[in-house]
């Protein structure tokens, strides 16, 4: 795989098949789920299968939520059922016609943008009240950037809701463990673009599959931190589905964090 290869336009290619191929992350939400978000009966989800606490939200009516590389036609149309007024941001132009289609279908107001997560120039300064932002971040090659804009993009006082995966997730030999063997094989700092071989990163490329970049939990939560967040919640998560890791520890988890002032 050549080194200059291109993290953004592989994973929105990728994101684009997947959506043809009825990823779960990808099927839009049915009417009865839009209905029951009208009538303040709605949960939505920053990793696999936990709800996030409705309190972490507050009030949601009137509100400007940014959804962060949340598009699929699932949360960001619900929290706009809900009463938000919602933006919708991701790399993925097939991802963001789920959220078209859902809108139309429902009556609903989504703006929809194309672009990379770690470059929010699209939005002035204190443009959102709450930033939505599901495990997605492991879809580019460094996190930091993502925090600092998102701190930018939010007013004082705003709220960043996050989707992190553990990057302990990545670091087993992925053969072995389909034998239910647990096998250490690839260090940190680790990603599918640089930390394989050519003939082990088409266990995915042959497939069309979105690359992963297991960020350091330095980065993904002291990154939080250094970009001026102050962090106020947090709970673990893990897949309900088969996934041998998972049967051991939660390997996601879910932040809540507040604009604070920035650190020197």
């Amino acid at each position: 795989m050549k080194a200059e290869m291109d993290v953004r336009a592989y994973n929105r290619e990728a994101w684009d098949r997947e959506v043809g191929r009825g990823n779960r992350w990808t099927v839009p939400v049915s009417p009865e789920v839009i209905a029951a978000a009208r009538r303040g009966d709605w949960s939505v989800v920053l990793t696999p299968t936990k709800p996030v606490p409705r309190a972490w939200f507050g009030d949601l009516n009137g509100r400007d939520v940014l959804g962060l590389a949340s598009a699929g036609g699932q949360q960001c149309p619900v929290l706009a059922a809900a009463g938000a007024h919602v933006t919708v941001f991701d790399n993925s132009p097939a991802q963001l016609r789920q959220d078209r289609e859902v809108a139309e279908r429902e009556g609903l107001e989504l703006k929809l943008v194309e672009g990379d997560m770690k470059d929010l120039s699209a939005f002035a300064d204190g443009s959102f009240d709450l930033i939505f932002h599901p495990c997605s971040n492991c879809f580019v090659d460094d996190v930091r950037p993502v925090w600092r804009e998102a701190y930018r993009v939010l007013r004082p006082g705003g709220v960043l809701l996050s989707g992190l995966c553990n990057p302990v997730r990545y670091l087993f030999d992925p053969a072995q463990e389909e034998q239910g063997v647990m096998r250490l094989k690839y260090p940190m700092p680790y990603s599918d673009f640089t930390s394989l071989s050519n003939e082990e990163r088409r266990r995915y490329t042959d497939k069309g599959e979105p690359l992963c970049v297991g960020h350091s939990l330095e980065d993904q939560l002291g990154g939080q931190l250094d970009a001026g967040f102050v962090l106020t919640h947090l709970f673990e998560d893990r897949y309900e589905e088969k996934d041998l890791l998972s049967t051991f520890l939660s390997t996601f988890m879910a932040t809540r964090a507040v604009k604070g002032a920035p650190r020197s």
